[in-house]
């Protein structure tokens, strides 16, 4: 009786699960790339990451995501920072993490693809700059697109992923999913597959379909899940996914989790230990990083992420969450912000004529424009973005299915002139930058084969002159205001370094 009631015991010690069934599950961080990006609009500076760097160092994550394309061209164009020195900073400050950094098909930081040569270019950089996780995804799951990048990543000695990006549609299937995966292996030899949903519309039941499948054909190779909290049933999602064989998870920090960003690390960690899964992670550094992140929130007046009820409208529309905030603007800059639900109505509409892209960079951005255009001007498609017409043309990969005959005519007819009906090889970019700039290394060149104009001589400009005045005096703001806010009736004084600060503060019986 007694050996029973230890058996019980270990059992239920084990999450309901036989002894020696304790599996470990991977946690791949995404504070410091996705959770910003979705909650910060990637916000989060270089002195950011190098302050929390060396706590990440020490956490136990099996990876890091540091960087996609939109951290380069927020980098480059806001926050007026030199991108490869932050990725080389993080490396410095956190020697023993292994960072990995995503590639968006061919266009990069663009909408428009690049030449071969950049592309070849940008993962050699990526390579030289510490990567050795790196991976690649592509809105229209066109593996050609990707393969390139991917097969000279291995070459250099990486360890690469490729991502399946997911979205609901009838073209959408199970088996589409597989065979992309397939297609990614025996193309590129990927060493994991990245089920990639960006729109946070995975379900449970759709995990348990999905999952499976994968598996079934990816051999050894590990299976990681990649979702966002916009409908509330990512966490679901995750827990389900491990119970079906998914090898990873990624998730970000609370209070830089939830909401448009990842499950909280916190929580999903929690409960894969109660379900008896092992996961190697440091609490008290995941929560030291915890404070670190309200400390910064609070300084800088920015969002926290927190849990949303479940919306089935977004499975309708599917848009980023982003997107919905500059939607409300636009339309209320033309006086029009009665009509939302309809522009929400008509984004679902234009997806469905247009084949049913994935809606995420940049195709979420090409048929939102387009819906707006269709409600603003009154008549659908009587105007049309370039990058409508060029998607239409497939400028942008093979579709998965026929756009609508009658929209494909007016695109055609209503679209610039000037984009030609057979898309033209795409010249060598780097010998002319090469030639303009001949003093300078291929970092700076691959930025300017990304950002026109001035956008770079600017970053560069700024960096000289000891950063961004707005970025530079922004935490300091941050630091009077909170001072003052905590402050009692007199004068308070702070003293750090060669920085002093002195704040008189009345109260009710000084006011005039």
């Amino acid at each position: 009786m007694t050996g029973e009631r230890e058996s019980i015991t270990t059992v239920m010690a084990n999450g309901g699960r036989p002894p020696g069934s304790r599996r470990e599950i991977k946690i791949i961080d995404t504070t410091l790339r996705d959770a910003h990006q979705s909650l910060w609009a990637t916000r989060m500076r270089t002195e950011h990451i190098v302050q929390m760097a060396p706590d990440f160092d020490k956490v136990g994550f099996e990876q890091v995501d540091l960087v996609a394309p939109i951290q380069f061209d927020v980098a480059v164009r806001y926050l007026k920072e030199d991108p490869w020195e932050r990725v080389r900073l993080a490396h410095q400050h956190a020697p023993n993490s292994t960072f990995r950094a995503l590639i968006r098909s061919k266009n990069i930081a663009a909408f428009d693809f690049l030449a071969d040569d950049v592309i070849e270019a940008w993962v050699e950089s990526l390579y030289k700059n510490g990567f050795r996780i790196i991976g690649s995804f592509d809105g229209l799951n066109d593996v050609d697109n990707i393969a390139p990048g991917l097969i000279r990543a291995k070459e250099l000695g990486a360890s690469t992923f490729g991502a399946v990006s997911f979205c609901e549609s009838p073209v959408h299937t199970d088996e589409l999913f597989v065979a992309k995966a397939i297609e990614l292996i025996e193309k590129a030899d990927v060493d994991a597959i990245m089920l990639k949903d960006a729109g946070g519309l995975l379900t449970p039941d759709r995990i348990r379909t999905l999952v499976p499948a994968l598996k079934a054909v990816i051999g050894d190779r590990p299976l990681e899940i990649h979702s966002h909290c916009l409908t509330g049933l990512a966490p679901l999602v995750y827990l389900e996914a491990v119970e079906l064989g998914a090898d990873a998870l990624h998730t970000s920090i609370a209070p830089m989790a939830n909401g448009a960003a990842q499950p909280s690390t916190q929580d999903i960690v929690s409960d894969l230990r109660a379900l008896g899964y092992v996961v190697n992670v440091d609490d008290e550094r995941i929560e030291t990083i915890s404070r670190q992140l309200i400390d910064i929130a609070e300084a800088e007046g920015k969002p926290v992420g927190h849990p949303v009820a479940y919306n089935g409208l977004h499975f309708m529309h599917q848009l980023p969450g982003g997107m919905l905030s500059n939607f409300h603007s636009q339309l209320a800059t033309a006086g029009l912000s009665h009509r939302f639900t309809e522009l929400l109505y008509e984004v679902a509409r234009v997806r469905e004529e247009l084949a049913f892209p994935i809606m995420i960079t940049p195709f979420a951005q090409f048929v939102g424009t387009q819906a707006v255009m269709n409600v603003i001007s009154g008549e659908r498609y009587k105007l049309v973005p370039n990058e409508i017409k060029k998607y239409a043309l497939g400028y942008y990969g093979e579709l998965l299915g026929p756009i609508d005959p009658e929209v494909l005519e007016k695109i055609i007819a209503n679209g610039s002139s000037t984009i030609e009906l057979v898309p033209a090889p795409i010249e060598p970019m780097l010998p002319d930058l090469r030639r303009r700039f001949p003093d300078e290394g291929i970092d700076l060149l691959l930025l300017r084969a990304m950002f026109a104009g001035t956008q770079v001589d600017e970053m560069i400009r700024t960096v000289k002159a000891g950063g961004n005045p707005d970025e530079v005096y922004g935490p300091i703001l941050g630091l009077v205001k909170s001072l003052y806010e905590k402050s009692s009736a007199g004068r308070q004084s702070l003293t750090v370094g060669d920085l002093h600060i002195s704040i008189t503060k009345g109260d009710s019986e000084h006011a005039a």
